[in-house]
């Protein structure tokens, strides 16, 4: 879990090769936030295929509006309406662990793509088109991940040092650690968007989040088996 000295140098490589908007001293200076890498044991754990919609959040919340979606079907953006879906939904937040785990998918590069710079053909927003949904996937199963800033379960703390080796969420006061964000900020402005796009990308909560639940397993088969992903 992090962000590793081989993905940095991926992002150098983009940056040489003139695959950045423009200067990436902020990126690297900033990399502090998602270090240093360590080996994290995660448990199974059921999640979301994508971040819930307006439709799913009015299941819970029916006076709901949202001022962000264009249709039902559009990732839901939460205001101040996140603490009444939390304790209304029979769901849980993921840890920033666990949200980690399910992004990566197996790998070790900058997105489970690889290690190219991310184009905006890669963000998702709407899951009513279910080939363009399916499209968006990962190994594991959830997909468009980064697309939305996804709030996870853990206290916004600046770095992994002594984070825990399990993917206990760090709790305590103070606002909760986001990932993701690339879709809040489309059409893109040539802002270098993609970074947010990045499996180890990490933020601290501003104005709004998307929600993408997390629930136990009871039991999976012994072995190396991927995070489930909720109907």
């Amino acid at each position: 879990m992090g962000l590793s000295d081989a993905e940095l140098d991926a992002v150098r490589a983009i940056e040489r090769a003139g695959g950045a908007d423009g200067d990436l001293e902020p990126f690297f200076a900033g990399a502090a936030r998602a270090r240093p890498v360590r080996e994290v044991r995660v448990g199974p754990f059921l999640i979301a295929r994508h971040p819930l919609t307006v439709a799913q959040v009015r299941h819970w919340l029916p006076e709901y509006e949202d001022s962000f979606a264009v249709s039902d079907s559009s990732t839901a953006r939460l205001e101040g309406d996140v603490d009444d879906l939390l304790e209304a939904m029979p769901f849980r937040l993921p840890g920033e662990t666990e949200w980690e785990y399910a992004a990566r998918a197996g790998t070790t590069t900058l997105t489970f793509r690889g290690n190219g710079r991310p184009d905006e053909d890669q963000v998702l927003d709407d899951f009513a088109d279910e080939e363009r949904t399916a499209a968006a996937e990962n190994a594991f199963g959830p997909a468009a991940m980064g697309s939305a800033n996804e709030i996870c379960a853990d206290v916004w703390i600046p770095d992994f040092t002594d984070a825990p080796r399990d993917a206990r969420p760090r709790t305590g006061d103070g606002p909760r650690v986001v990932r993701g964000g690339a879709g809040d900020l489309s059409p893109w402005q040539c802002c270098d968007e993609w970074l947010l796009l990045l499996s180890a990308t990490r933020c601290e909560f501003q104005d709004f989040t998307a929600v993408r639940p997390v629930a136990p397993v009871d039991a999976v088969r012994v072995g190396k088996a991927p995070a489930r992903v909720l109907p």
